[in-house]
């Protein structure tokens, strides 16, 4: 069975409410201890579902971000304000220039919540330009962060207002990706669902769900 089958079935079965429900991919593990391994990995989604929030600590202004904190303004903010941007903003970004100052300013609490910029998935500019910093956002609007803290991992991946192949595409990739990040893959994984925000859950045993690949 495909994801596109089930989202589709899922759809049918889904209430229509007043908003954009998030469509929700939840894969449950067994199997997996989180104190003895890891699953901490990204990827960037084949539609992007909507747009994301990003903060940039830049030397300079940019208007290709929602919010820059320049080197100034670095100074000035407490640890208290710094958590409440990372609760406003789904992204950091920074120059490469400024990050040993965020690093010991702002590290624990950033690397706490998975906010710090990190050079491994694109958030940390080398040469601060308006071009960079543009690429780098295009690239963030795209990328999902995966982090087990618990055997169960849930992941927003998509928009009601999606077309059910986008939704699929998504589906396929995330799952893609996690499975061959554990250890004994598939046989890792105790149980999957999909979901729209409001409604009851469609659930998949392990080996259902045929990757959709794109065309």
């Amino acid at each position: 069975m495909e994801f596109l089958t089930l989202i589709q079935q899922l759809r049918k079965q889904t209430e229509k409410r007043n908003f954009d429900q998030t469509f929700d991919l939840i894969i449950n593990l067994k199997d997996f201890d989180v104190r003895k391994e890891s699953l901490n990995t990204s990827l960037e989604l084949p539609v992007i579902p909507e747009k994301k929030k990003i903060c940039a600590f830049l030397e300079n202004p940019s208007s290709n971000v929602d919010h820059v904190i320049t080197k100034a303004d670095v100074e000035k903010l407490d640890l208290k304000q710094v958590k409440a941007l990372g609760n406003q903003y789904d992204f950091f970004i920074a120059s490469a220039k400024l990050m040993p100052t965020i690093a010991a300013k702002f590290g624990k609490v950033l690397g706490v919540m998975g906010k710090m910029p990190d050079p491994k998935i694109g958030s940390v500019i080398m040469q601060e330009t308006e071009d960079n910093i543009k690429r780098t956002v295009e690239k963030l609007s795209k990328t999902l962060k995966i982090k087990a803290k618990e055997p169960s991992v849930k992941l927003a991946i998509g928009k009601e207002s999606m077309k059910d192949e986008d939704l699929a595409k998504n589906a396929s990739a995330v799952y893609d990706v996690i499975i061959n990040s554990l250890s004994k893959r598939e046989a890792n994984v105790r149980s999957i669902m999909l979901k729209f925000t409001m409604g009851k859950p469609v659930k998949i045993k392990p080996g259902q769900a045929n990757i959709v690949k794109d065309k």
